[in-house]
């Protein structure tokens, strides 16, 4: 027997280091990111809240929870999907994002939709 994964949520992202907003000798280093969602399960869900793990290479850690995304809670029905870009500002050059989307489905189901680990960083600082 085929078990269907009917909440599943697909979470791709895109990053951009921003120069004219970063001042590297203050350690302000500012990224955007752009966030594609999109729901590959079989039954339309609703995000709730958003929570994020930011650290930079220092290991300082920041974490943001709160409702939606930039000012939306998206209802995405089977196949639709979301984008947005935010920010993110740290300390250094070099860090990472991930977190989760804590969702509603339609069957009145809660679940996390897992945002994968990815990196920040200043353009040429990794070779």
């Amino acid at each position: 027997m085929t078990v269907i994964d009917q909440h599943h949520i697909n979470v791709a992202v895109k990053t951009n280091y921003i120069a004219a907003q970063s001042e590297p000798k203050e350690n302000r280093f500012v990224f955007s990111y752009t966030i594609t969602i999109q729901n590959t399960g079989s039954v339309a869900a609703k995000l709730l809240t958003r929570h994020w793990i930011i650290t930079d290479a220092n290991g300082k850690v920041q974490e943001v929870v709160g409702d939606g995304v930039v000012g939306h809670q998206p209802h995405l029905k089977p196949g639709e999907g979301f984008e947005y870009t935010s920010g993110a500002v740290i300390e250094t050059p070099l860090g990472t994002m991930h977190g989760s989307y804590q969702m509603i489905a339609d069957d009145g189901t809660r679940f996390d939709a897992p945002i994968p680990i990815f990196r920040l960083a200043q353009p040429n600082i990794l070779h």
